[in-house]
This record gives C-alpha cells, structure tokens and sequence, in this order.
C-alpha cells in the first residue's frame, strides 16, 4: 500500500485485521536458564558411578532437590531416552506384591557371561514387600540345585536356620522347568512354603524379580567384563549387598530395602 501511495497508520492496520497493537509490538523475552555449575560437577560425578539413574535418583543420592537436578540433565542433555511404551495386557492373578514382609517371595533365574567359565546361571530370591534380596547363588549349573540354594541362603538369612516354617509364606516363580521340576516343588513344599506359578507368557506376574534383573545388569553386569566366575561372584554379590542396604529405590520413597520401616517395627 505504501509503493501505491496510500499511508495507512499501523493502529488503522491493527484496527482493519481486528488484531491488538500490543501483538505486534510484542517482542518475546529470550530466558537464560542459568546451571549452578558446582552442582552440574556434582551432578556428573553421579552419573558416572550411576550412569542409568534418573533424576530423581540421583536428587535422592545428592540430597539436592529435584527441578534443579532435572534442569542440568536437559540442559546438559544428559537425560536417557526411554523406549516409547505400547499397549501391554495386565494380568489378571495377583500381582507379585505384599502387605508385610514375608507374605509373598519371588525368585527366578537369568544368565551371567563369565568369560572362560563362559555362561553362568543366577538364582535369586525377592521379598515382594521390602524389595530385599534375600538369597542368590551364581553357579555353572542351571540345574534346580542352584535354585534350591538360594531358597536356602534365603531362609537362614530371614528365619535363621533351616527347616520347616510355621506361617503363611508364598514362593512365587514363572513355569520354567527349574521351578516346575519334582526335587524343587517338593524342597518347597518340606520346607512349609506355599509355591505359587504365573500365567504362562506373562512375565509381568512375577514383575519384581524381572526389574531387580534389569537393575543388576544396567548398573552392575554391564558394566563390567567378567574373566571368571569367581569374579563375577565378588562383583555381583558387593553390588548386591549396594542395593539391600544403600541404593534408593523408588517404590520404597527413596529408602534401601533394608532400611524398609515394616523391617524396623
């Protein structure tokens, strides 16, 4: 319009489009998020001894609160991506859970790479209610005496010694044949333990023990390259003892399993 000769005020302008002058004269205000510095350098000294905690993990390590904490990892761009989340099916049977210690145990097996004495099998023992390991054992036979042992270990740690227990106690596994074999289900059964089977193809019914497995193998198993068994044994079992009496875990308010006040009444 001005190349044609027509002056038009802006405020005319404003008025012919129905638009207020204040969005054109509107300039946005660029903010600067400013890093403490100390605490970013704290921040990843963290992270390098915890290199898959999350923010709030890691505000529960450093004692710091969290926004500030969140803020250095997305300015930084030290956060991990998770993998985006499809529809999965809940299970109907109860879920692996406890009021009270004791109620309910899980346990299964998984794998453990360790270099000449190649695959090792591991066998462990939960408490759905403290999310405390109560027993593992690490040997070079996946057979049901592995199982068994720390079944064992777990007992002598929570009742002091073996034998029959008089009280209601579930040992909860999935349908391997470890678990579903004759000598297994009857060491169970002597011992006065109620065992109890997810639904086939549904890990998610034994959920503890498949995220305890996770951790073990982002923060410990992963991390390191085993020559031997018996190194696997000494790293495994000090990470181990970690996450009973020092490692926050979330579902617990930020508390180590043994710290759980249920232990302490």
């Amino acid at each position: 319009m001005a190349q044609e000769g027509h002056v038009v005020s802006l405020s005319k302008l404003c008025q012919w489009l129905n638009l207020p002058r204040r969005t054109v004269y509107y300039k946005p205000k660029v903010r600067q998020r400013v890093i403490n510095h100390d605490l970013a350098m704290r921040v990843k000294l963290a992270l390098e001894r915890f290199p898959t905690y999350g923010y709030r993990r890691l505000a529960c390590v450093l004692g710091e609160n969290r926004k500030p904490i969140q803020r250095i990892l997305q300015l930084k761009g030290w956060q991990v991506r998770k993998r985006p989340q499809g529809f999965r099916p809940r299970a109907r049977s109860l879920p692996s859970v406890a009021s009270r210690p004791d109620e309910r145990w899980a346990t299964d097996l998984t794998h453990v790479w360790c270099g000449k004495d190649r695959r090792a099998s591991l066998a462990v023992i939960i408490d759905c209610c403290t999310r405390e390991i109560l027993g593992w054992r690490l040997s070079d036979n996946g057979s049901s005496k592995t199982a068994e042992a720390a079944l064992e270990e777990a007992l002598v740690h929570r009742f002091g010694a073996l034998g029959r227990i008089h009280q209601s106690l579930a040992l909860r596994s999935d349908n391997g044949l470890v678990f579903s074999s004759r000598h297994y289900t009857a060491t169970v059964k002597a011992y006065g333990l109620t065992q109890e089977f997810t639904t086939p193809y549904t890990p998610e019914q034994n959920g503890l023990v498949e995220r305890f497995f996770r951790s073990l193998k982002e923060e410990c198993i992963w991390q390191h390259r085993f020559e031997s068994l018996g190194q696997a044994r000494a790293v495994i079992g000090r990470w181990i003892q970690y996450y009973n009496e020092e490692r926050p875990h979330q579902s617990l308010g930020y508390v180590a399993p043994r710290a759980h006040p249920l232990l302490a009444a």
